[in-house]
Order: C-alpha cells, then structure tokens, then sequence
C-alpha cells in the first residue's frame, strides 16, 4: 500500500473537461501528435484560480478524504472553468491545429479536430453536466465558441466561427445501456466529469505513490480539502497531483499536475464558477443554426478510408498497431508498440508547405536524436509525456524521462 500521511486540508484545486471522438485528416507525424493528443487527453484538467483565503476545516485524512471522493454521488453540475496547460510544445501557427489544419469541409467542427487546441495556453469553458446521458462543453473564445453537446446518445459539435458542425451517433448498444440506466459516455468523452478525471488520479496510487491531505483551499466559492499525490519513483516527469476536494459533497473542484522538473505547473484545470443544481434542460439542445455545413461522423470516416491510400493514418492503420506491452509499473510505466510499416519517413521541409511544413517544424522542434544497444531512434518531448520512436519502428511512450526511455528500449531489444 502507499504511504498515506494523515493531513489536514490543502490549499488549491480542480478540473472539469470533455473530449470526444473520430479523426478527420492525417497528421504522418503520429507518434509527436499522438503524444499531444495524449496531454490533450489527460487534460481533462487544468486551472480556476481559488480564491484567497484558506477556510477552517475538521481535520480529515488523506483515506477519509478519498471515501469521500469515492463516495460522492453529486451528478449534476454547471459552471465555468479554466484550463491552462504548459507542456511545453512550440506554439502552433495561426489556423492550424493538430488534427490536420483548418478547414471549412465542416471537418474543422470534429472534436478531433478543435479540442488538441486545449494543448498549449490558457482557456475558458463553460460546462454543463445532467447525469451520464447529458453532457456540454462549450470553448470561449474571443469572437466565437466552439461547443461539444452529448444528449442521449447523440453527438453535436459546433463551430461558430466557421458555422460548421458535425454530428455522431452512439451504436445501438450504448442506446439499451442508456434504456438500462448503465450507460458508458461515447469514445473521447469519457472523462467528461472532475469525478472521472479524479478516480484516474486516484487509480494511480499504490505502493510507489505517497498521499496526503495538505490544507484547504476556497475554490469557486467553495471550502475544500486539498489532496497531494506525490510519486515516489525515480525516473517520473510527474512532481505532484493536486486535488482540490469540495468540504461537503466531496466532488474535485480543481486538479493541478507539476512537473518533476519544477516550474509552472504542466496542466492546471478548475472551476471558477460551480453550481450543484440541475441545468437547464436547454443546454442539451442543438440545432444547428440556417446555412452551417453538417458533417456526419461517416462522412468523415469515408474520408480517413480514402485518405489512407496515400499513408495517412485512417482508423485502418490505427488498427494495425502491434505488440502493445506494458514495461514497468506504476508511475514508470512505459507503453511499448510497433508502428505499422515501420517508421515513418518524414519528408524533407524543401517538400512540405503550408500547414504541412509547420507541422514539420512544429515536430522536428520536439524531437532529439539518441543511441542504446537498440540502435538508434528519436525522442519527441513535452513537459509530461516523452517518447522514443526507434529506427526500426518501435515506439516507447510515458510519462517518464528521455533516460528511462532508452533503458526500457535497451531492455527490449
């Protein structure tokens, strides 16, 4: 078991995120996007600053204060949150994102295609969450919003700065599971709540993690308790988790993750404003407004089959990763696969422009070149997530340093 320390309260944090499904284009630098889309992922996090002042709570510790987590039955819930996120990736160029580039073929509406944007910067969202069949998640920007709603089994998202959306369908599977009150959110949306993101946290701890309560915290108006998850291994990029826990439903509030490497933190996701009431049922209806390009999720999946010919990455060739095989345990955990075909060549700059040339100057920013007893390969680096792409095409990915990599590629050879 991990060491727990008793504690009393903490002093910060919490999260809130959405994040759905289905690609649209192909990006040939899939290893570098995968590992964006994976801190994209795993922010369903990031930060509200709490307000001052540290309320006065009943000491708890640190077992009590996931009971209370774990026991927490709150399902409703509206409100804002801010996300921040650090991972230290170059800034992506003007019109791009990670998903291909912009578009108005009504791609650019795929969650798939907005949300890697939540990978670098600051951001507002307003949330809205009425049990597991409805859920919304809307993007504030400066001109426009970008809003992914999920209502019983039907998915909308819309963008309104190029009056495009897209739309999904659950499988009818999902539709009886939601008839029988058990069902699962669809693909890409399934950390759409703090209580999810939390027990993600939480299922991390183990005998290599130290846990504690460490003060209080006033979060969106809210008293907290303050949960400090610390991994004890040698060879993590992670410093520390934060959960800030609300004092009396026992919902996480605000989620901060800092790296080992010290600095800003690297995702910092909480509420700012929080309402425990259910929302109206309005913000689970959408139709898209006169004259929006529609796109439906088969439309797109039609597309990625055509794109494949010419060696995008299509959800066929997704399936033809390999040899998936986890080295290691807990925070030094090291995902190891085989790339289809091998490893990709990466084109020359001299032949790329556009959005495709900041994609290679946005990658070749990440990647350094490394040598071991397995030959020879790439690093790709974030503040978080790390991975080696060897020559041969293998590829080892965690949130670990660019050493444990290379030991755990050595090991395997």
């Amino acid at each position: 078991m991990a060491r727990i320390r008793p504690a009393q309260a903490p002093d910060d944090d919490f999260w809130d995120d959405e994040r759905p499904v289905r690609r649209h284009k192909a990006v040939r630098y899939a290893v570098p996007a995968a590992i964006a889309g994976v801190a994209a992922a795993t922010i369903g996090l990031v930060p509200a600053l709490a307000d001052s002042g540290d309320p006065d709570l009943p000491k708890i510790s640190a077992e009590e204060l996931i009971s209370k987590i774990a026991a927490s039955d709150a399902q409703r819930l509206s409100g804002s949150v801010k996300i921040t996120t650090d991972l230290g990736l170059p800034s992506m160029p003007a019109g791009m994102s990670l998903g291909g580039g912009a578009s108005d073929d009504g791609a650019s509406a795929s969650p798939e295609s907005k949300l890697p944007e939540l990978a670098s910067g600051s951001h507002t969202l307003r949330v809205a969450v009425d049990g597991p069949e409805r859920q919304r998640v809307s993007i504030l920007e400066d001109a426009a919003e970008y809003s992914l709603i999920h209502n019983a089994g039907e998915v909308w998202a819309y963008d309104s700065a190029s009056n495009t959306a897209y739309h999904a369908k659950a499988p009818k599977e999902a539709a009886d599971k939601d008839a029988e009150g058990e069902h699962e959110l669809p693909e890409g949306l399934q950390d759409a709540t703090p209580q999810e993101l939390a027990k993600q946290a939480l299922a991390a701890v183990d005998d290599t993690t130290e846990v504690s309560v460490d003060g209080t915290a006033r979060v969106a108006g809210r008293d907290a308790y303050q949960l400090l998850i610390e991994p004890k291994q040698s060879g993590s990029t992670i410093g520390s988790v934060r959960i800030a826990v609300d004092a009396d439903n026992g919902v996480p509030l605000k989620l901060t993750l800092n790296p080992k490497s010290g600095g800003k933190a690297v995702v910092d996701v909480g509420f700012t404003k929080v309402d425990f009431g259910k929302p109206a049922a309005s913000s689970f209806e959408f139709t898209p407004p006169k004259g929006a390009k529609v796109t439906e999720q088969d439309e797109l999946e039609r597309e990625a089959g055509a794109d494949g010919a010419d060696g995008a990455w299509s959800k066929d060739a997704a399936a033809d990763f390999s040899g998936l095989n986890v080295i290691g345990e807990g925070w030094g955990s090291i995902a190891e696969l085989k790339l289809p075909g091998g490893a990709p060549a990466l084109p020359d700059d001299a032949e790329l422009s556009g959005d495709e040339g900041a994609a290679a100057d946005l990658f070749s920013g990440l990647g350094s070149k490394v040598k071991g007893d397995f030959g020879s390969g790439t690093v790709f680096s974030t503040r978080l997530v790390n991975a080696l792409m060897t020559d041969d095409g293998k590829v080892f990915v965690g949130a670990v340093d660019k050493d444990a990599l290379v030991d755990a590629a050595n090991a395997a050879k």
